[in-house]
């Protein structure tokens, strides 16, 4: 009989239905145990959290963000000594999995109420693991992680339990190297609005390599965040919207304001670009169309990059639908539902 293996699977609230559903699709024997929190789950399958996280990593899902192995379970008694009982687990069963030559972080999250902070679960056991392993402690670029999840789960006859869930994995493996894959960017005095992160996470994510003083098309550019972050990567931007833009954007002598619709430039018959940017509200199969009208406008392999807004219901047939339309014109490269999207996912699209 096949072992089952847990591991910890973290979505956006609003979009873990259909990263469980992701999951029971792609892991063999997937099995939901637990949703002790709107955007966490306790779930098992037969094959090995490497195989299931290589496979990821090679076709990413689209709504799973971060994924870690269960390999220990720690009852927690709510006091000072569940520092201690955590030390004792990691010594029993994980800490022959650490390679001492790797560098190393202890990523904790904590969803019941402690009378300690995850800061000092990270402390007391990375303090520990630097004793007895010699092993480099690196929290901004760790090759292997520890990750230390405490949260109460209810057994089938409804009683309830309080215990933290202790594993080691390749950074690698976890689909982000963030804990919870929650990808925090610090605020620039520049900055001119938040949808900046959105951009900066999709480059990030997709390992987007922009082009040496490219031409860029931003439709939808109001307020201009998206066009200041791509100026600071020297693009030269075309900004469509006919709202205005941050006077520091357009004061910008490589942003071109066309203070008209989308519709309205194209039937202008514009120039050709190396990227199209699009992060307009709009429903994402109207703005699926309107990429694939502005495909021509693509150099030859030119790319894009989407953010498809979803409704509430129907979500996966919308966007399978969104996908359909898109795929007349592009290659979908990849499409991740990113920590900075809300109700929306964003895709990487390479023209055809």
């Amino acid at each position: 009989m096949a072992a089952n293996n847990r591991l910890i699977l973290t979505a956006d609230p609003d979009f873990l239905d259909l990263a469980l559903n992701e999951f029971q699709r792609g892991a063999s024997d997937g099995t939901i145990l637990a949703t002790p929190a709107p955007d966490i789950a306790l779930v098992q399958c037969t094959e090995t959290f490497v195989d299931l996280a290589e496979r990821w990593r090679e076709t990413p899902p689209i709504f799973v963000r971060h994924i870690c192995p269960v390999q220990a379970t720690v009852p927690l008694e709510n006091g000072a000594g569940d520092l201690e009982a955590l030390i004792v687990a990691y010594d029993d069963e994980l800490g022959y999995l650490l390679d001492a030559d790797y560098s190393f972080s202890v990523q904790s999250r904590v969803f019941n109420d402690l009378p300690y902070k995850p800061f000092d679960i990270n402390s007391a056991l990375s303090q520990h693991i630097i004793e007895i392993a010699r092993a480099p402690l690196d929290v901004r670029n760790p090759q292997q992680i520890l990750s230390v999840v405490c949260m109460e789960t209810k057994d089938d006859e409804g009683h309830t339990s309080a215990d933290a869930y202790l594993g080691l994995s390749l950074t690698v493996h976890n689909l982000s190297d963030w804990a919870g894959g929650m990808r925090r960017f610090a605020r620039e005095a520049e900055q001119v609005s938040r949808s900046e992160f959105k951009l900066l996470e999709a480059i990030e994510v997709f390992e987007l390599e922009l082009p040496a003083r490219g031409v860029v098309l931003d439709l939808g550019a109001s307020p201009g965040g998206w066009t200041r972050i791509l100026r600071s990567r020297e693009q030269f931007v075309t900004a469509v919207d006919p709202g205005d833009l941050d006077p520091r954007v357009a004061k910008d002598r490589g942003v071109r304001h066309k203070r008209m619709t989308a519709e309205e430039y194209l039937a202008r018959d514009p120039d050709q670009f190396d990227l199209i940017v699009n992060d307009m509200r709009m429903d994402g199969r109207d703005s699926s169309r309107l990429m694939v009208a502005y495909a021509p406008q693509l150099y030859p392999g030119g790319i894009a990059l989407l953010t498809l807004k979803l409704p509430k219901f129907q979500r996966r047939e919308i966007l399978d639908h969104c996908f359909k339309i898109l795929a007349n014109a592009y290659d979908i490269t990849g499409a991740r539902q990113l920590f900075h999207n809300r109700s929306e996912i964003t895709v990487y699209l390479t023209r055809k």
